[in-house]
């Protein structure tokens, strides 16, 4: 008898330990992403891609997330210098391919105010960018840090709809380079 009422109490424990780790609610997102991005010394990059995060609640005002994007796009470049028709110099142009990865995680503080849920966040993690054209091809890979925020408008049910902004800093090639992200796309609460 007292075996069974040491393995009840340890399955309750347990149950409520389990349970404790339960996120009390939260949200999935995908949507469309655009990155202004500060990779040439020719001026800033427009690249477009997607941006996904899934949320888990652990306090009534905060969340932990991860989100992920991939944001891609083209460049041009000068690839070299050339004579022209009547002999003036000219300046040869090519394309460059860019493509960049983000996983990130962190904390998320939000309320919901009527149909609104405005909310603020701090990311961390990694990003993966890549740049080629026919006769080029190079990769690295940095730690970033993304700091921004946005709103979520509540459409039906738990269908919302996201706009949101985020500053991202980025340290590839052993620069620093200042980008922002801005996505937007539907979101379901749980």
């Amino acid at each position: 008898m007292y075996r069974i009422f040491i393995a009840l109490i340890t399955f309750l424990l347990l149950a409520a330990a389990a349970n404790a780790q339960v996120p009390m609610g939260g949200n999935l997102f995908v949507g469309y992403s655009y990155l202004g991005g500060d990779f040439s010394s020719s001026g800033r990059t427009n690249l477009n891609g997607w941006d996904a995060s899934l949320e888990g609640k652990i306090f009534p005002f905060v969340g932990m997330v991860a989100d992920i994007s991939a944001d891609y796009g083209s460049e041009r470049v000068l690839v070299g210098t050339c004579t022209g028709i009547i002999g003036q110099p000219c300046a040869a142009t090519g394309s460059l391919n860019i493509n960049m990865h983000n996983y990130l995680f962190g904390p998320r503080v939000s309320v919901s105010v009527a149909r609104f849920r405005p909310f603020a966040e701090a990311l961390f993690g990694f990003s993966r960018f890549h740049q080629s054209n026919s006769s080029f091809s190079s990769a690295d890979t940095s730690f970033d840090t993304a700091f921004g925020g946005g709103i979520d408008y509540r459409l039906l049910g738990p269908a919302m709809w996201r706009i949101e902004g985020d500053a991202l800093q980025t340290r590839l090639f052993g620069g620093t380079q200042n980008n922002f992200r801005i996505s937007t796309g539907l979101v379901l609460h749980f």
